[in-house]
């Protein structure tokens, strides 16, 4: 092995994967955890739909000639779904990206606190912020029956803007999951399932 080489399973067992933050699971952390995990178990099939329909796509304008717009807005819409759902299921399993730099040197403890503060006063706020915002734009648009302005465009505009709603609703059920979880963790209530490895 020359100084240049790198071993890329030795930084992989150096990386913390998730496991150091895993808090007991509670009645209601499951209840909140079950339903973000319906929705993105059951959406991560648009990510295939998503992949056949540009294939599709591309062989229609390459190789015949032609292309409709109802199918290239099709595929932003299914990407913003898939891309919007999964944000809460992401974030439910911990895959989202971290900065741990300071914090990794810390106690369990700390670290949990630092998290119970964070849902708390960042992002259970910025997910009420968006929803706030978020639903006279998608009001007006099922009032006017919001449509595609592009000729030949997909009808029911208003279908997609809507999914904004579900995709934050379903980011504050996956915060108040984690914050159950680490509140649990840190004062004993609400009281730890017997099964707590997940």
């Amino acid at each position: 092995m020359s100084e240049y080489d790198v071993d890329l399973d030795r930084i992989d067992e150096s990386v913390p994967h998730g496991g150091t933050l895993s808090y007991p699971r509670t009645a209601i952390s499951d209840l909140f955890e079950g339903i973000v995990d319906f929705f993105g178990r059951y959406t991560s099939v648009i990510w295939v739909i998503l992949m056949l329909l540009i294939v599709g796509n591309v062989v229609m304008r390459y190789l015949l000639g032609t292309n409709f717009v109802a199918l290239e807005e099709l595929q932003w819409h299914l990407f913003a779904i898939g891309f919007m759902v999964a944000l809460s299921y992401c974030f439910m399993h911990d895959d989202h990206v971290r900065v741990d730099v300071a914090a990794e040197h810390l106690s369990r403890r700390k670290r949990a606190l630092i998290e119970l503060l964070g849902i708390s006063l960042f992002f259970l706020p910025f997910c009420g912020f968006i929803l706030y915002f978020a639903w006279p734009f998608v009001e007006r648009s099922w009032q006017i029956g919001e449509v595609s302005a592009a000729p030949g465009g997909l009808p029911a505009r208003w279908l997609i803007k809507s999914v904004m709603l579900l995709a934050f609703a379903l980011m504050i059920l996956a915060a108040l999951g984690r914050f159950f979880r680490v509140l649990s963790f840190l004062c004993g209530w609400p009281k730890p399932r017997g099964d707590n490895n997940k």
